[in-house]
């Protein structure tokens, strides 16, 4: 089934804060084998100029796939049938400890590709406080939809 087009366009407003953590952040460095020091110990993130340790450049999957947008059951997306296509991020600062963070998302693009259903979200995450801190741009792709 097609993903409904009126979805073009709409914006979701921020769920719950996620504060990231240290333990967080030194998962996900595991989780992909990364062992940059920064990740992991305060010195060393400060030693490279930072308040502290900071989190891999692709940690904002974590909070960003969280959003309301892709769970609206009249979107119409089979999650069952979800790949990832393509994952893109543009930085105003690293990730840090301590940072509590929100999420806005606007699903930007939806077309069919064959049969499939391809599905583009844009992601702000900011301090609860409004400081950006990045944009991530999602292409997810609905097989035989």
């Amino acid at each position: 089934m097609a993903l409904n087009r009126d979805f073009v366009g709409r914006s979701f407003p921020p769920g719950e804060p996620y504060e990231v953590s240290r333990v967080k952040i030194r998962e996900f460095a595991d989780a992909i084998g990364d062992q940059n020091p920064v990740y992991r110990d305060a010195d060393a993130a400060k030693a490279a100029g930072h308040p502290d340790v900071i989190a891999p450049p692709t940690f904002p999957i974590v909070v960003s796939l969280g959003s309301p947008a892709l769970v609206d059951p009249e979107l119409g997306l089979n999650y069952a049938m979800v790949v990832h296509g393509e994952q893109r991020f543009e930085y105003t600062r690293p990730v840090r400890a301590g940072d509590v963070v929100v999420c806005t998302s606007t699903i930007t693009e939806i077309r069919s590709i064959g049969n499939n259903e391809k599905l583009v979200i844009e992601t702000d995450i900011s301090t609860t406080d409004g400081e950006l801190i990045c944009k991530t741009y999602n292409t997810i792709v609905e097989r035989g939809a």
